[in-house]
């Protein structure tokens, strides 16, 4: 695997560039990453180099997506840049997952260029369809998990994560504080919970491939596991030294990215 540091500061999340395959297989091997400091950077995986950084936030930047077409508009709390990734700006939340996809809409009632969805440390995900251009965003469903009032044994809470299932359309999968220390997916078109996969520990971090049915999941004992959906056995993976607050899958699906507080590690994947 490749490691990329930045002396000091901590990748507080990051998401692969979008972009079709070419003819050789290879991929454009880009990633944004939003750090504590509130800088913003670009990375080239194929040169293990830094290609941009910028620094538009005070505080850390802790949700970070691509837009799947990369134009640029506003929208409320919600800004998409003209360099084509997408943040939240919450005065009061610490948001935490920001995820965009392109389903078909009639399903749902709704219009738009995009679906995205957003977390918060209350435990919330929102779900939106948005057409960007026209500066239209409606909200499709606004989702809240039961936890216990008081944890115990947590120095913490674990972080609310939500990602679309890819093989699973209209599905979206949920890690968090809860009753269980499951991932819990969620039917947007149900209005409920189809399955749950128990999990060790509370999850720190999640990733669906979307490539194949594997879920990639990290935990705070600087553990990550990969699961194939349906449940079946685990496969667990210890490279990190730290926390692992971070995993995303390449939009091939062969290659996962994840991140510890100051390595971010690639791994390539073999098989299905």
């Amino acid at each position: 695997c490749v490691s990329a540091l930045v002396a000091l500061q901590s990748c507080q999340c990051l998401a692969w560039k979008p972009c079709p395959v070419i003819a050789w297989g290879a991929e454009n091997q880009q990633v944004v990453a939003g750090y504590s400091d509130g800088t913003i950077r670009v990375f080239s995986i194929s040169r293990t180099e830094m290609e941009l950084k910028m620094h538009p936030h005070g505080v850390a930047v802790t949700a970070i997506a691509y837009s799947t077409d990369g134009e640029a508009s506003h929208w409320g709390d919600v800004a998409l840049g003209s360099t084509a990734w997408l943040y939240l700006g919450y005065p009061d939340l610490q948001p935490l997952c920001v995820l965009v996809t392109c389903p078909k809409y009639h399903d749902f009632g709704v219009e738009g260029g995009e679906l995205w969805l957003a977390t918060s440390s209350d435990r919330r995900v929102s779900v939106w369809a948005s057409d960007w251009l026209k500066n239209k965003c409606e909200l499709l469903d606004w989702l809240s998990f039961p936890a216990p009032a008081s944890p115990e044994g947590l120095d913490s809470l674990p972080p609310s994560l939500a990602a679309f299932c890819p093989w699973e359309p209209g599905t979206l999968v949920y890690v968090g504080f809860g009753m269980q220390k499951e991932a819990l997916f969620y039917s947007l078109r149900k209005k409920q919970v189809v399955e749950k996969i128990s999990l060790p520990y509370f999850a720190t971090s999640l990733s669906l491939s979307p490539a194949a049915r594997f879920l990639a999941v990290g935990f705070g004992e600087r553990l990550l596991r990969l699961l194939r959906c349906p449940a079946s056995d685990p496969q667990d993976y210890a490279g990190h030294d730290d926390t692992v607050q971070l995993c995303r899958f390449a939009p091939s699906g062969c290659r996962l990215l994840t991140a510890s507080h100051s390595a971010v590690l690639v791994w390539e994947l073999r098989g299905g």
